[in-house]
């Protein structure tokens, strides 16, 4: 499974680069074009080199279209044949660890040996959402099971629950029953697990499994490198991984000239200000964003937000991932663009895919 888990660099990128999709609408924009912009990218990302495209689970943000990424990976399985789709993570205390066994299973089967599965344990969301999806309003117990609904979760993946446990007739469809029914065969793949974190609890977890690790700096820059350190000292070799293998998500932006990258995240960062104070809502343009009157304390939280968000002409975004990797010695660089415009993310990726070398439209598998 490592195989299907390391990925591989093209151009001058010191290790693979990836995609993180939040799918994100722009104000006069709808999720349709959201989608279509998800579509765009992951064409693009494959075509040049790039080794996965995550969907982020989101919800009740309206500048974020996100919500069921397993029903996007279906869209994007279709509109693309030999890059990787994951998730970015699933919210596993959200949901029932059979269903997502099942989606996954089901995401697999249409696109075999090109799905990964990324889990997190936070909600994706505020605490009241959180409690209209899980029906309960003991959200802490979620995260705190975490471990449990992991091992379950596996279980389902690989068929194995052991004889006497309550689950043991219970199977995920598709999945490896299929292989031991009467004139069955199952595809040799299964979706790797990844767990995601923005702390140290999965980075220890995933050390101790043996999984593959996925850090988000792109909001929890202070915490990178004492997890990724976490995950390496904790790391114990398994089925799945003889050595650590982490990614970290991080926030980068290319523009055609440095003064268009500056106004793009400033209206992003308004978004974050908005969303981090409880008026969540669409990207504003940036127009809007340089019109907006900041307080002392919001100009405070842009300065630091946009403080780790990689932006400006293609070369200064090139050495400003370089120097990230070499600062946290990541195994790979998972890029999410924001921007009000679908058109300016794209752009984005393809500036950063010219600015390493990337190679230009990859042959078909």
């Amino acid at each position: 499974m490592a195989d299907e888990i390391r990925g591989e660099t093209h151009g001058t990128a010191p290790v693979p680069l990836s995609v993180l999709d939040l799918v994100t609408v722009g104000a006069g924009r709808t999720a349709t074009d959201a989608l279509r912009t998800s579509v765009a990218i992951s064409r693009l990302a494959e075509s040049r080199g790039y080794h996965r495209h995550w969907v982020a689970e989101h919800h009740s943000m309206p500048g974020v279209a996100s919500s069921s990424p397993a029903v996007i990976l279906a869209h994007l399985a279709a509109h693309t044949e030999r890059i990787r789709l994951g998730s970015g993570g699933v919210m596993l205390p959200n949901h029932a660890p059979l269903v997502v066994a099942e989606q996954f299973g089901t995401l697999e089967a249409l696109a075999p040996g090109r799905i990964d599965l990324g889990l997190g344990r936070a909600p994706g969301t505020d605490g009241a959402t959180a409690a209209a999806l899980r029906r309960t309003d003991h959200l802490n117990q979620g995260a705190d099971d975490f471990p449990q609904q992991l091992a379950e979760l596996t279980r389902f993946l690989d068929d194995d629950f052991p004889d006497g446990h309550p689950f043991r007739r219970i199977h995920a469809v598709p999945g490896p029953i299929q292989a031991t029914s009467p004139g069955g065969v199952q595809s040799p793949h299964r979706p790797p697990i990844w767990l995601l974190g923005s702390s140290g609890f999965s980075a220890r977890l995933a050390g101790m499994l043996g999984l593959p690790f996925a850090f988000a700096h792109h909001f929890s820059a202070q915490n990178t490198i004492p997890a990724l350190d976490l995950y390496r000292e904790s790391f114990r070799p398994s089925a799945v991984l003889d050595a650590p293998y982490a990614l970290i998500g991080v926030a980068a932006l290319a523009t055609d000239e440095e003064r268009e990258a500056r106004r793009q995240v400033l209206a992003a960062a308004l978004n974050m200000v908005r969303l981090r104070t409880g008026r969540p809502g669409l990207v504003p343009t940036p127009e809007e964003a340089e019109a907006y009157e900041f307080s002392p304390t919001e100009q405070e939280f842009i300065a630091s937000w946009n403080a780790n968000v990689v932006h400006g002409t293609p070369d200064e975004v090139r050495a400003g991932l370089d120097d990230l990797q070499k600062r946290t010695g990541a195994d790979e660089l998972m890029i999410t663009s924001n921007a009000h415009s679908g058109d300016v993310r794209l752009r984005s990726y393809e500036l950063i895919a010219d600015a390493y070398g990337l190679p230009r439209g990859l042959p078909r598998p």
